[in-house]
C-alpha cells in the first residue's frame, strides 16, 4: 500500500466530536459513569482519500477503529498492519510511535473512537486488548452502525450527564459487539437450529421429568458422551446442571405465582421427595422454598 500526504481539510461527510477535557476533570474522580471509561473523541471519515495520523509518541488513549470499506494500514513502532474491509483493531494506550493512513488508490471508510478512563488498564488486561492490535475479520452487521451513530447523536446534543452517561455507558455494549460479533447475530435473528437450543426446549417442555444424559442424547440421536462435551461446549455448564437449573427457576415462578404447597411444587418439577427437592433448592438460591415463598409472593 503507499502512504499517502498527510490531508489538511476534512473530508465529505465526516463527523467528528471531541469532547472537552474539563468534563471529566471536574467531576469526582469516584464518579463510576464519567471516569471508569469515557469517549474522549469519536469520528467517521467516508472515503477518506489523504488521511493520514502520525503520532511520534503514541496516545494515552485506546483507539478503536472499524473499516467498512477500502483499505489502510496502521504501525506501532516498527510493527506494520494493513487494514480492509470489515475489518476493526484496537490499539491500547501506548507511548510507542503510532502511525495509520488510507490506502492511495482505495482509501477507507471508518469509524472510530478514542477512549480512556481511570479503568482503561484493568479493561486492556481483563479483555486482552492487546490481543486485538491484529485487524480481526467480522461481518458486517447494520446494529453495530446504528450503535455507533447512536453514541454519536447522543454526544451531539450536548454534554449533560445524563447524554455523557448514556453515551459512555453505551460504549460497553459496542466494544462487545465487536468482541463478540456472533452473539448479536444469535440474539437477534430467529431462534437457531443449534442442536443446544433444541435440547433446552426439549428439557422445558418436560420439566416435571427425571431425565438422564442417555434419555436426551437419545432423542438426539446422539451417544451419551458426545452429547455431553457438545452441550457443555455450547453452553458452558453439563446437561444435568442445566436441567436441574430450568426446574429450580420454574420452582421460584411457581412458589412466587401460585398457592401450591412445597411438595407440590416440588412434584411439579419432578421431584417427589419435597425434603431433597428443598435442600436443593436451598444450596442453588441460597434460601429454603418457604423463605423464597414469603419474601417474593407476587
Amino acid at each position: 500500500m503507499k502512504i499517502n500526504k498527510k490531508k489538511r481539510d476534512g473530508f465529505s461527510g465526516e463527523k467528528l466530536i471531541s469532547l472537552p477535557e474539563f468534563l471529566f476533570e471536574r467531576k469526582p474522580k469516584d464518579d463510576f459513569f464519567l471516569n471508569s471509561l469515557y469517549i474522549s473523541h469519536i469520528g467517521y471519515f467516508p472515503k477518506a482519500a489523504g488521511h493520514y495520523r502520525n503520532r511520534p509518541k503514541g496516545c494515552t488513549d485506546n483507539i478503536l477503529i472499524y473499516c467498512t470499506d477500502g483499505k489502510g494500514w496502521f504501525s506501532i513502532d516498527a510493527e506494520k498492519h494493513e487494514v480492509s474491509a470489515n475489518q476493526f483493531f484496537i490499539i491500547p494506550a501506548t507511548d510507542k510511535p503510532l502511525r495509520y493512513a488510507s490506502d492511495a488508490g482505495d482509501p477507507w471508510t471508518i469509524y472510530w473512537i478514542h477512549f480512556t478512563g481511570s479503568k482503561l488498564s484493568s479493561l486492556n488486561e481483563s479483555l486482552s486488548i492487546s490481543s486485538l492490535i491484529s485487524p480481526k475479520t467480522i461481518p458486517f452487521d447494520e446494529h453495530r452502525i446504528k450503535l455507533w451513530e447512536m453514541i454519536y447523536n447522543c454526544l451531539e446534543k450536548g454534554y449533560s450527564e445524563e447524554n455523557l452517561s448514556y453515551a459512555n455507558l453505551s460504549l460497553y455494549y459496542l466494544i462487545a459487539n465487536f468482541l463478540y460479533p456472533q452473539k448479536n447475530i444469535e440474539l437477534t435473528q430467529k431462534p437457531s437450529e443449534d442442536i443446544s437450543d433444541k435440547v433446552i426446549e426439549y428439557m422445558k417442555n418436560n420439566i416435571s421429568s427425571r431425565l438422564t444424559v442417555p434419555e436426551i442424547a437419545a432423542e438426539f440421536a446422539y451417544s451419551a458422551s458426545h452429547f455431553q462435551t457438545l452441550f457443555r461446549t455450547k453452553t458452558g455448564i453439563s446437561p444435568i446442571d442445566y436441567f436441574i437449573h430450568l426446574k429450580i427457576q420454574r420452582a421460584c415462578q411457581l412458589l412466587a405465582l401460585s398457592d401450591l404447597r412445597i411438595k407440590e411444587v416440588a412434584a411439579a418439577v419432578g421431584y417427589a421427595d419435597a425434603f431433597y427437592f428443598s435442600r436443593l433448592f436451598h444450596k442453588i438460591m441460597g434460601s429454603s422454598p418457604v423463605d423464597y415463598k414469603s419474601k417474593n409472593r407476587i
